[in-house]
């Protein structure tokens, strides 16, 4: 049931919003999982553009998780010290790094990636999504978090775990791995804090448009 008390065809309702972002990339400007599993516990509370900043010299003084485990905190900050909650994100990293080891046994499970320091359902969905495995919940980052109840599929809640188990309620299955990272290309782009709904292709779906706007 959506809010309106009738049942909601929201696959159908978001196609638009599908079509438009299907398979495209996440922003963070990875070339490997590796560096996806690092930019993305980097980039908790911080900007997309500020990781990818920092991450070209990062890389090229630890190519590999096994480089990365084989070093320490004082040398391993300067490479992150731009980024947000630095000195405690070094700290997730390098256990991590001593705990996998190698790059081939990055886990690409809910339960092993959510196992590792850092990394919660948002983060693990992400790295999930980015490398084609099978589905296990719904990316439900800031974006989406300000989203999906503005567009009116749940109600408003600041908790993202909440915001995607609701999501994973109203949302058919078949739509999962890719919905979470449209509705948040969508927030980045045109339903931003301003939305900009003269660009918006769900106007007439839109629970904001239908009430605030019109």
């Amino acid at each position: 049931m959506d809010l309106f008390g009738e049942t909601s065809n929201w696959a159908v309702k978001l196609k638009p919003i599908l079509k438009k972002y299907k398979g495209k990339t996440h922003p963070l400007d990875y070339k490997s999982t590796y560096q996806l599993l690092v930019m993305v516990v980097l980039s908790a509370q911080d900007s997309d553009a500020n990781i990818n900043k920092i991450s070209p010299a990062l890389f090229e003084k630890f190519p590999t998780l096994k480089s990365l485990s084989k070093t320490n905190s004082e040398t391993f900050i300067p490479y992150i010290s731009k980024v947000r909650n630095y000195p405690t994100k070094a700290g997730w990293l390098l256990e991590i790094a001593k705990t996998i080891k190698n790059d081939e046994e990055i886990p690409l499970t809910m339960q092993g990636l959510t196992a590792l320091k850092g990394v919660g359902r948002k983060s693990a969905n992400v790295i999930m999504r980015e490398t084609n495995q099978p589905v296990e919940g719904i990316i439900a980052d800031l974006h989406v978090i300000r989203v999906a109840p503005r567009i009116g599929i749940i109600k408003e809640s600041k908790d993202g775990n909440k915001v995607e188990k609701e999501l994973m309620q109203v949302l058919p299955k078949s739509i999962w791995s890719e919905i979470g990272m449209a509705i948040s290309f969508h927030g980045r782009e045109i339903c931003r804090p301003k939305p900009k709904c003269e660009e918006c292709e769900l106007t007439d779906v839109c629970h904001y448009y239908l009430t605030q706007v019109i």
